[in-house]
């Protein structure tokens, strides 16, 4: 069938070469392994760990055992970042796993994966931007006694969950005005920078980074100082269940090393850059992630985070008195780190709907680049700006699953992908390749469906209801205007 015709690698990067609009190529190393610790670390460390632990929506708490939990994600993780690592170093241009699927399982499968991929980035960065409102918040009160009004902060639904009256907010035509005004400005700040340029966003970037490094540092040293063998009985409250579902849970931790592959086409050297970033920003974050993990749960039974579970790293240092200078400067990395993962997220979706746009199944409009600062500038405020809407009204809690089960969905197929690559062009050069051969591809689709079967059946029906809408669109729009079934896949992209 034509819908699963695939897109051989040279005619992918053919167009990229010939496209009328060419992104810039000035990323090194550092800089690729540095956008991957920055979209790496932040929500996920910062607030999912207090709810793995305590299992408040589950029902089962991981405890002290999230460590395993940890351990157990990483090695997914791992695997899955060697099958990008091959696939990026071959096929060097942007679009992640969009681009992979289309090289190896046809449009249709291309298509899915690409609004899959939605998912991941965009719906990931409303729950980022939501979460990073509530610590900014936090950081005011801490450090100046300040605090955003409730109904500028928070959605409708947890404006009401929490007990706020909405008498106490202003109205409109009768209708009460509630919505997260902080949110919406950190997205559209950003938006700002990445349309002025990759270098200028890599650099803001990598400083952010250093922050939350250093912070995290902080955190680790006091946490093991105050430690406590006796708070790590019960070791594993909710048995072999609470492991898996907390590991399902802390996966959103480990979101971001994938998207340093959309940056491909901007890396100088991306046969080499891409391995190491992938790779070197996924070790360097597990590693960072256990530290943590053995300080807060060594410096206050897990338990006693159930009072405050959207600050667990807050929640530890109080626990212990620990001094307000340091509970502020916690609270001030919290603030980097999710910046720092809006930032990349916001960087990842705009390339994805650039490279689908390439191939015609979206709209050429959305691949002009700025002829001044060439980025992608039409799909970055697109992007920006549905952000930033459901940023001001959705919830958190909502966003945070639906992106965990679109990126495990999305790594499966990648781990996919280099199998059937290995099958078809198994002489083609790969300047990097997974070790033992099939073994850690297959390896890497078990670990992430081990991890999908851990997320609740809500989840699974928004999931599906989502590809739903998204086949809809291909059949409306992309099966029509595709360059690959017209055959003009070797024409080059559109201008600026």
């Amino acid at each position: 069938m034509s819908v699963f015709r695939t897109k051989s690698l040279d005619a992918l990067l053919l167009d990229a070469k010939d496209a009328g609009g060419k992104l810039r190529r000035v990323l090194g190393p550092f800089d690729v392994t540095m956008i991957g610790i920055g979209a790496i670390i932040g929500a996920g460390i910062f607030a999912m760990v207090g709810e793995a632990a305590v299992g408040a929506s589950s029902g089962y708490p991981a405890g002290p055992a999230l460590i395993i939990s940890f351990l157990l994600t990483a090695v997914a993780c791992g695997f899955t970042a060697l099958c990008y690592a091959e696939l990026a170093a071959m096929v060097p241009i942007s679009g992640s796993a969009y681009t992979y699927s289309y090289a190896t399982m046809g449009e249709l499968v291309a298509w899915i994966i690409g609004w899959d991929l939605i998912i991941e980035y965009a719906i990931g960065n409303v729950a980022v931007a939501i979460s990073w409102s509530g610590y900014f918040n936090d950081f005011l009160g801490n450090t100046f006694g300040l605090e955003v009004e409730p109904w500028l902060r928070l959605d409708y639904r947890t404006f009401t969950q929490k007990g706020f009256d909405l008498a106490s907010a202003p109205h409109l035509f009768g209708i009460p005005i509630v919505f997260n005004l902080p949110a919406v400005l950190i997205v559209l700040l950003l938006t700002a920078v990445l349309v002025k340029g990759i270098r200028e966003s890599a650099t803001l970037n990598t400083i952010m980074v250093a922050i939350k490094l250093v912070v995290l540092a902080l955190f680790i040293g006091v946490g093991l100082y105050y430690f406590r063998l006796e708070n790590w009985t019960p070791f594993a409250p909710g048995g072999w269940k609470g492991i898996q579902v907390g590991a399902a849970t802390v996966f959103f931790a480990y979101i971001g090393f994938d998207a340093v592959s959309t940056v491909a086409e901007e890396t100088k050297k991306p046969q080499r850059d891409m391995p190491f970033g992938i790779i070197g920003s996924l070790v360097i974050c597990t590693f960072i992630y256990i530290l943590v993990t053995v300080a807060l749960t060594g410096m206050i039974p897990f338990l006693s985070l159930r009072d405050k579970i959207a600050e667990p790293l807050v929640a530890g240092l109080e626990y212990n008195d620990v001094s307000t200078w340091v509970i502020a400067v916690v609270a001030l990395g919290s603030v980097v780190a999710h910046t720092a993962v809006l930032l990349v997220f916001q960087m990842g979706q705009p390339r994805i709907f650039f490279a689908m746009s390439r191939d015609g199944l979206l709209p050429k409009y959305f691949a002009r680049v700025h002829p001044r600062f060439q980025t992608p500038h039409v799909t970055t405020i697109w992007t920006g700006l549905v952000v930033a809407a459901l940023s001001a009204f959705c919830n958190i809690d909502e966003m945070a699953n639906l992106c965990n089960i679109g990126t495990l969905f999305a790594f499966v197929l990648v781990c996919l992908g280099v199998l059937i690559l290995r099958f078809k062009e198994p002489e083609r050069p790969r300047p990097f390749r997974v070790p033992l051969g099939p073994v850690l591809p297959v390896l890497g689709i078990v670990f992430c469906l081990f991890l999908m079967h851990g997320l609740d059946r809500v989840t699974w029906f928004r999931f599906f209801g989502w590809l739903a809408i998204g086949l809809v669109l291909y059949a409306a729009y992309g099966y029509r205007k595709s360059r690959l079934r017209a055959g003009t896949h070797d024409a080059g992209g559109p201008r600026s």
